[in-house]
């Protein structure tokens, strides 16, 4: 007997519509290329296809785009997203185009005609996607525009520059709370990579979120290597750390304009080739540097913190720090620039008594109110502290972000190769004794100053030079009992009290180490660091054999014209993991190609050819 409801051999049950889900996954496979989501993005596009808030917490790239760009095209509408830089909307447009999105941005570089073909678009319905700064989105007409066509969604990206309590305060962030009356129902979806739980509750209080879903991915990069120096000769320290990384893309942070435009001369005069990036540059000169960056293999740009957030480009090897950044949080941020392609990449660091100083007279100097400058002192002894680190680095600096590694990492300087430490049980006695003896109430300089025997004035108005612990520090200089209290405090046996002018106070962790119930391993402020990388990382990271070096290099040209003819990066085309996907699968069909990771459906038809001709008749 025929099974019931079988008509010709065929189910006569009606085919299920597609549901929004599907359609995501959909856009992810044929759009951009993607075989399947990554971490927590499926649960964050639901919340949003669901018509939920959101807050998105994931380190760069972990595919943050992704959260917003999906929904906005699943859902009814024009998806806005909220963008703090031009080369920021310009380069994910560019991206979004090149993958068939109809997508566009509004700001000052625009001409009128090209403005009114954007507006034009938007109007008709043609837009899916549309990038504004927070001052442009804000005025009056563009709220006026945006309320006459179906929003999709709202992405704030950067959200963290809308908290005080964060590292890059935006003061235009402020208004957009107001984006939860003018557009209700719509979903907002606040997205950064940086946020202590402070500053995630303050982003959702300045935005207003309506009871938002908290997405917190891990804030872990394990591709990316940290390494941490004293400062002796920075200049020499960079040009060994570079040794290993001729040729490659990277960044190096420097603290002012001058020094920025000193390095970037001095590297090219060791037969790098760089450019400078700061404020002090003519917006041309910025656009134009920023644009050899992001088109150009190999070239390292020397930047003050202005440059590099939203900077998209996946093959940036290191990121080199010659001075101290402001805070854990700042660190966190430029760091992750590198090695957003997953493949191994390079935080190198040196930093020195002057970086500090220099940046707490930037704090003191400041026309902020004193609660401002305590809260700013406090992110800067959190990362002193973390780079006095004898253990592994990763897990203090997960720590700070509230995430918990349960095991050393194996790729950081002091786990490659532990630091030097002694006995400082003694000395670090010596110090908290101090610190107690003179009341808890004056800040290292006076402490140390006292352990040292020097009779200053404030040393004898106070009537210190009578304690027993005058003097009793002299076998070491100012800077190793600096150095040793930076270490008492990360470790918990100090606190500094910002709200007494920085006074030094013990905690209860310090009681078992001053009555000699607990020892102190203290590192050695002179240490030997990891030799340079003799070999290439771009070499390391693609692992050619000399059979596969020809392909390799040919897809490398291929891509390199295309991006030319397009005007776009060479990343936008396909990416580096792409491209060796290739070179492993050798394609010879579209079929085939379509598989591969990062090609979808609007790349297969504009570039497919060109990679298949090259594919077809490399040497087997």
């Amino acid at each position: 007997m025929a099974a019931c409801g079988m008509i010709g051999g065929m189910s006569s049950l009606p085919v299920p519509p597609e549901t929004a889900a599907d359609r995501a996954r959909h856009i992810l496979r044929e759009t951009f290329g993607y075989p399947e989501f990554r971490d927590r993005q499926e649960q964050i596009i639901a919340a949003a296809l669901d018509g939920h808030d959101s807050l998105v917490l994931m380190p760069t790239g972990g595919g943050k785009s992704l959260c917003y760009q999906i929904p906005a095209l699943v859902r009814d509408g024009v998806g806005v997203v909220v963008s703090p830089l031009i080369a920021l909307m310009e380069d994910q447009v560019g991206a979004l185009r090149e993958a068939g999105v109809s997508a566009a941005f509004l700001n000052s570089t625009l001409k009128p005609v090209e403005q009114r073909s954007v507006i034009a678009a938007l109007r008709s319905g043609e837009l899916e996607m549309l990038y504004l700064a927070p001052e442009r989105l804000l005025q009056a007409e563009t709220l006026d525009l945006l309320a006459d066509v179906p929003v999709a969604l709202i992405a704030i990206d950067e959200a963290h520059c809308v908290s005080q309590w964060g590292h890059d305060f935006r003061t235009e962030y402020l208004g957009l709370s107001a984006l939860k009356s003018r557009f209700p129902g719509v979903p907002r979806m606040a997205l950064t990579a940086t946020a202590t739980v402070p500053t995630r509750d303050e982003i959702v209080a300045r935005l207003d979120l309506t009871s938002p879903t908290v997405f917190v991915s891990s804030f872990d990069r394990p591709n990316i290597r940290y390494s941490v120096r004293s400062k002796t000769d920075a200049r020499r320290q960079l040009l060994e750390f570079l040794q290993g990384h001729r040729d490659e893309a990277g960044i190096v942070y420097c603290l002012s304009r001058a020094k920025v435009e000193s390095v970037a001369d001095w590297l090219n005069g060791q037969g790098f080739s760089a450019v400078p990036y700061h404020a002090g540059l003519s917006n041309e000169q910025r656009a134009t540097n920023q644009r050899r960056f992001l088109n150009e293999d190999g070239l390292i740009v020397v930047a003050t913190i202005a440059f590099g957030m939203g900077i998209d480009k996946p093959d940036v090897r290191f990121v080199a720090h010659l001075d101290l950044p402001k805070s854990m949080e700042s660190y966190y941020q430029e760091t992750g620039r590198a090695g957003r392609d997953g493949e191994p990449a390079d935080a190198w660091m040196v930093y020195g008594l002057q970086d500090v100083v220099q940046l707490r007279a930037l704090v003191e100097s400041s026309e902020a109110g004193e609660e401002h400058k305590r809260r700013e002192l406090r992110k800067l002894d959190a990362l002193l502290g973390w780079c006095e680190v004898t253990e592994c680095r990763r897990r203090p600096l997960l720590a700070y972000f509230s995430e918990q590694l349960p095991a050393d990492c194996g790729n950081c300087d002091n786990c490659l190769m532990p630091p030097a430490t002694f006995d400082g049980t003694d000395a670090a006695r010596k110090l908290l004794s101090a610190v107690y003896r003179t009341g808890q109430m004056f800040g290292a300089a006076h402490v140390i100053d006292v352990l040292l025997g020097n009779a200053t004035e404030k040393v004898e108005r106070h009537r210190h030079e009578r304690l027993a612990v005058f003097g009793l520090g002299k076998e070491w200089p100012a800077q190793t009992w600096r150095s040793l209290l930076r270490q008492l405090i990360v470790r918990g046996y100090v606190q500094v009290d910002h709200a007494r002018y920085g006074a030094l106070v013990l905690t209860d962790a310090s009681r078992p180490l001053l009555r000699g119930e607990a020892e102190m391993r203290v590192r050695e402020d002179a240490r030997t660091a990891p030799s340079a990388r003799k070999k290439s990382r771009a070499a390391a990271v693609v692992d050619l054999t000399p059979e596969d070096e020809p392909l390799w290099q040919a897809l490398r040209d291929c891509r390199k014209r295309l991006a030319t003819e397009h005007n776009v990066p060479p990343y936008v085309i396909f990416h580096d993991a792409t491209l060796r996907e290739m070179l492993r699968a050798r394609p010879d069909t579209r079929e085939a190609l379509l598989a591969i990771s990062g090609v979808g459906q609007a790349k297969l038809e504009r570039y497919g050819d060109d990679f298949l001709a090259i594919l077809r008749n490399a040497p087997a």
